[in-house]
């Protein structure tokens, strides 16, 4: 939508940096110090765009989300790589951007974006691509993305670098991905008699696995969903995925979800709601409330992505060994999706082979930067989630490896997950329209015992119509 792209709407972070590691004042995730895209500040970069960083270049980048000061370790991670950076590349300044909270809310991106502010290389969800082609805001990075200038390019998946291109033309690169599987709480199926190492795999078992869930009293709800913020037609999205349905047809232009599979999965959750009482009497939710619900024991499992594990630790203060994963019931498919760094239109080349080369070292390099993850277990960090992991061949199996050597959570509560992965379908053109519209269906069906699906879905389809006929 973690995100998660909705769930995107929370982490990362802050103030600027220079490659001697000088903090200065505190600035905007928005503004930039970015020349009008001039040539470097004096160096001998090659005017092959295909040609790695020369050394010698000297340039200046400025790029967004270093993470806040609040985030301690993550900020001393950030220094750390910056130093290791500088040691190949001693001419060029990393000037860190951050703000003290959220790093990407979408009503500030869009106003960056029509302004043309935004940083040399500036943070998007995987859904932000029309948007950012739309303010020609975006480099097309096609001819600078090699074997040499991002060596572990071919073992990359091919799925997550196409949600980052246009008519075969790159425009970005990851730093994150997620799919979406059924997130449990382990205790809470151990008390139910249930085998929290074998989650549910059809949404049948979700029925019968909630209900027993439910059935253990003290408020506790077996399943629950989203209904309200875009986080309902967000869920109602990924479950049409997971049984082989769609939102919007191949054209992007017609909805797609008033069919029989829309109906099933609108029916199923009415039931679990008002036949088996499941899903428990608090409803309209949306991000934050589940994960509450699941940290403190009132939740069996909800559909989600690996990293809201970490949320609920580090912010709400559970622990690791009470969750577990499964792949998202029905196995069809399942919604994916994540985050990435682009490069502003119109920066000079040399600031492109600068920010190209950050962003290997950085984000796309086995057991460095992001993927050290023997270094974040001593910063006390977490490690092993199964995700991000964008990674194929070898570069799978080295940096696998890794994560289960320097764990620091029991990573077999994720085995199931891992080992049955799901095809991973990109979000709906026009998600967080459409997804507005679907939090209707949701809501009916689950605020309202006699609610009219039918209805509910012939008025959404109209809705979500009028929505892509706009593009």
């Amino acid at each position: 939508m973690r995100s998660a792209r909705f769930r995107r709407t929370r982490r990362a972070g802050a103030i600027t940096l220079v490659s001697a590691l000088t903090l200065t004042a505190l600035a905007a995730c928005g503004t930039s110090s970015s020349d009008d895209g001039g040539g470097s500040e004096g160096g001998s970069g090659s005017s092959d765009p295909a040609a790695p960083l020369d050394p010698k270049t000297k340039v200046t980048i400025t790029i967004d989300c270093m993470p806040p000061a609040a985030k301690a370790a993550e900020l001393k991670e950030w220094k750390e790589d910056v130093a290791a950076f500088n040691k190949k590349y001693p001419n060029v300044t990393i000037d860190g951007r951050s703000t003290p909270g959220q790093c990407l809310e979408p009503p500030r991106f869009t106003a960056m974006l029509k302004a043309k502010s935004q940083p040399d290389v500036f943070y998007t969800y995987f859904t932000d691509l029309p948007q950012v082609l739309d303010n020609d805001g975006a480099e097309d990075i096609t001819a600078y993305v090699n074997d040499r200038t991002v060596p572990a390019l071919a073992d990359i998946d091919p799925n997550v670098l196409g949600q980052l291109k246009h008519e075969n033309k790159l425009y970005g690169l990851p730093t994150s991905n997620y799919t979406m599987g059924l997130l449990i709480n382990r205790k809470l199926f151990e008390k139910a008699g249930l085998d929290p190492d074998n989650p549910p795999r059809t949404w049948d078992e979700v029925r019968t696995a909630a209900k027993k869930i439910s059935d253990l009293g003290d408020g506790i709800a077996g399943f629950g969903e989203y209904s309200a913020g875009n986080t309902g037609g967000w869920h109602f999205t990924a479950q049409m995925y997971s049984v082989g349905g769609d939102v919007v047809d191949a054209s992007g232009k017609k909805a797609a979800f008033n069919d029989e599979l829309g109906k099933q999965v609108a029916e199923n959750l009415h039931a679990m709601r008002w036949e088996d009482g499941s899903m428990g009497k608090t409803q309209l939710l949306k991000w934050g409330d589940l994960q509450k619900q699941i940290a403190t024991d009132k939740l069996g499992m909800f559909l989600a992505a690996p990293d809201d594990i970490t949320y609920m630790v580090q912010q709400l203060g559970a622990d690791y060994e009470n969750f577990g994963m499964g792949p998202i019931p029905g196995a069809e498919n399942t919604l994916a999706g994540g985050n990435s760094y682009m490069i502003k239109k119109g920066i000079s080349p040399d600031k492109i082979k600068a920010a190209i080369a950050w962003l290997d070292f950085q984000n796309l390099t086995v057991g460095e930067g992001q993927f050290n993850w023997e270094r974040k277990k001593r910063d006390d960090l977490p490690v092993g989630l199964p995700q991000p992991n964008f990674w194929l061949n070898e570069s799978k199996k080295k940096d696998d490896a890794a994560r289960v050597q320097h764990a620091t959570m029991p990573v077999e509560n994720f085995k199931t997950f891992m080992d049955n992965p799901v095809p991973g379908k990109a979000e709906p053109p026009k998600a967080q329209e459409v997804y507005k519209v679907l939090d209707n269906v949701m809501s009916g069906i689950l605020t309202n015992e006699d609610a009219d699906i039918d209805k509910l879905l012939d008025t959404a389809e109209q809705q979500v119509d009028q929505v892509l006929a706009t593009q």
